[in-house]
């Protein structure tokens, strides 16, 4: 019998595609955010932290705890799960990707990494 194991590529396509649906969910969920949201979570993240922030928080330190936050508060497959999904059924995963694994596959090439 033949062997059933994924080629490497196939393995570095679906890891893209993987990274591409996580992306996809955390933009759409950042995005649906106003700025008073996003402010808040990253208050929380700021309150939650062993470290408190050494002064107020910038734009980009306030986008990058709220991505962090929501992240961890969104229910993202793992890397299996996503996997064994997409073989069962790739047009479910298909039309929420942001197209983002294909310039990865074009910077990196399908078999590297």
């Amino acid at each position: 019998m033949a062997d059933r194991r994924p080629e490497r590529s196939d393995e570095s396509v679906l890891r893209a595609k993987y990274l591409d649906f996580c992306s996809a969910k955390v933009a759409e969920a950042l995005l649906s955010l106003s700025p008073d949201e996003m402010y808040l979570l990253a208050e929380e993240a700021t309150q939650s932290a062993t470290t408190p922030p050494a002064a107020s928080l910038g734009y980009e330190e306030v986008v990058r705890l709220a991505t962090e936050r929501l992240a961890d508060s969104l229910d993202l497959p793992t890397f299996d799960q996503f996997r064994d999904a997409y073989r069962r059924d790739p047009s479910a995963f298909d039309r929420e990707l942001l197209g983002l694994w294909e310039t990865e596959m074009r910077v990196s090439g399908p078999g590297s990494g």
